[in-house]
């Protein structure tokens, strides 16, 4: 039983990945009622992503190598919602190409700049990111449901940017990788050798 308990932080993870690849077949194959779907699948993936963190720290079992795993988890499964929505709603990632590449292009370069640094990919996890993710949700929920979205992208777009930035900022303050850095203040206390206090709920 307790390894079964240790294994469902690993299990909520390959679930979402999982997930994300049903979703992009069912889209390339337009199978009926995929709007309804897709919103149900779509928000388990979500829930997997905030519960496998949770419980991994409630089972004190959190580490690197969970968090770098989570981390891969999440970008593979927005990649994979991102291009079966695209293949719904071309027109919409047309009108908003711009935008789209330049959201894109921030993301590639906080990994860029992650492996340059430090040989590995990004982990921060910080808590601006985490609220980003919600309104990434709510956006491609909308775009799938109507293949339209305006204040909720101009929204997703402008926090997203930030969000970057400032994970951009955490790296370059941070003198080692380290995982779940809630902040640019708290990587900018690591980068002074001061102790940082995470929350249980959603860091550590």
């Amino acid at each position: 039983m307790d390894n079964f308990k240790r294994s469902i932080p690993f299990l909520l993870i390959y679930t979402r990945i999982l997930l994300g690849i049903v979703i992009l077949i069912f889209s390339i194959n337009h199978v009926k009622y995929y709007n309804l779907i897709t919103l149900i699948l779509f928000s388990i993936g979500l829930l997997t992503d905030i519960f496998d963190g949770i419980i991994a720290r409630q089972l004190n079992i959190s580490s690197t190598r969970l968090r770098r795993l989570d981390s891969t988890a999440d970008q593979i499964f927005f990649v994979l919602i991102t291009i079966a929505t695209f293949i719904e709603c071309p027109q919409f990632f047309y009108n908003h190409s711009i935008k789209m590449i330049l959201l894109i292009g921030i993301e590639a370069v906080t990994y860029i700049i992650s492996f340059i640094k430090f040989r590995k990919e990004v982990a921060t996890h910080a808590i601006a990111s985490k609220f980003w993710t919600l309104i990434l949700f709510a956006t491609l929920m909308q775009i799938i449901l109507t293949c339209r979205s305006e204040i909720l992208f101009e929204l997703c777009f402008y926090v997203g940017m930030l969000t970057r930035l400032e994970i951009i900022g955490i790296l370059f303050l941070l003198p080692e990788w380290t995982n779940d850095v809630p902040s640019i203040f708290h990587a900018f206390m690591l980068r002074k050798g001061k102790p940082i206090k995470r929350h249980k709920l959603f860091n550590g």
